[in-house]
């Protein structure tokens, strides 16, 4: 009886364990059927993330509106002169929005060919000056603007002085957001770093009245921004950088355009070809970038003609027509002291 019973548990355990072993193959195979192609990848930054309808936001760059909110979460940032030759930037979103974002302001009329090579994308901003308004409604963009929308939406930030406290409640403006185009190529590539790069620690991007800097994190493997001189804080205290760092030199002259001041607002003209930087990897690239019309994206070719691929990642770009200078690492000795040139 007792040979039985032990007969009958061994069986059992035998059983249990083929049982297990063959579950264990199964999800094996299922693991392995797994490839990195099924793993979503954001077409703006070349890293994991959806490629979600695409939000336009016009965020507020004066030194009052710092810390911003919400950019750290963007997927490209462009910073472009505005009156007075101060700052003001365009974010793009589509891998995740968050729920607050700003401070928000006024349109300008750059931003109409900026967006023109993403599609039709919905464009948050606080307003726009009268003339400008039959642009916007002819541009093949989802107006989103505060003047469309509640004060729920659009809020006022308590804690904020005006005009720098206009924040935006994304969510429910985009509940309302109808066949907005989702994330695409924008011409950029992304790989590896390229040879011809140098090694440079830090770099100083002008405009009249505003300056942006970065130096390179090893730690983090991106450039950490500054403003004005100050390190680029978001409101939830993460120092502001990307991986990639674009310098577009374009020019920049007088629009028809201008503020309730009586500023002349700058155009900053971003279709046709230029010389421009790539920093990534520690590394400046000098690079021509080509944008043939308004609905085209923009590509950046390295000095012999190919592709130079930018790091996945957030894209911070600066449009400017100053030259900027960059700290290179002399490179006898890498540790020596940086000398700084144009």
């Amino acid at each position: 009886m007792k040979k039985s019973r032990s007969l009958i548990t061994a069986i059992s355990i035998f059983i249990v364990m083929v049982s297990t072993l063959s579950s264990c193959a199964t999800i094996s195979k299922q693991i392995a059927k797994i490839s990195p192609e099924q793993i979503e990848v954001n077409a703006f930054t070349g890293a994991p993330g959806s490629n979600g309808p695409v939000l336009a936001v016009k965020i507020d760059d004066t030194n009052a509106a710092h810390p911003q909110v919400g950019l750290e979460f963007a997927d490209v940032i462009y910073i472009e002169q505005v009156e007075a030759g101060l700052t003001r930037l365009l974010a793009i979103y589509s891998s995740k929005i968050p729920k607050d974002i700003g401070p928000i302001r006024s349109l300008r009329i750059g931003d109409i060919d900026l967006l023109a090579q993403y599609g039709r994308v919905g464009l948050a901003y606080s307003g726009a000056q009268s003339k400008m308004r039959p642009v916007i409604a002819a541009a093949n963009i989802e107006d989103l603007g505060a003047e469309r929308n509640s004060p729920t939406i659009y809020y006022r930030d308590p804690n904020r002085s005006a005009p720098t406290n206009m924040i935006l409640n994304s969510a429910p403006l985009m509940a309302k957001a109808k066949n907005l185009v989702s994330a695409k190529n924008m011409g950029w590539q992304f790989g590896k770093k390229p040879a011809g790069g140098q090694v440079i620690s830090a770099v100083k991007i002008s405009w009249p009245n505003a300056n942006y800097g970065a130096i390179w994190s090893e730690s983090e493997s991106r450039w950490l921004l500054s403003h004005n001189n100050l390190a680029n804080l978001s409101a939830s205290g993460i120092q502001l950088g990307s991986p990639t760092l674009v310098i577009q030199l374009v020019k920049i002259s007088p629009s028809i355009y201008g503020d309730k001041f009586g500023g002349v607002t700058p155009m900053s003209e971003t279709v046709g070809t230029g010389p421009g930087y790539v920093l990534r990897d520690s590394e400046v690239f000098r690079a021509t970038w080509n944008r043939i019309s308004a609905e085209t994206g923009t590509t950046w070719l390295l000095e012999d003609g190919s592709e130079l691929p930018f790091t996945p990642g957030q894209i911070w770009i600066a449009l400017t027509d100053q030259e900027p200078i960059f700290t290179y690492l002399t490179p006898k000795s890498p540790s020596a002291s940086p000398a700084t040139t144009k």
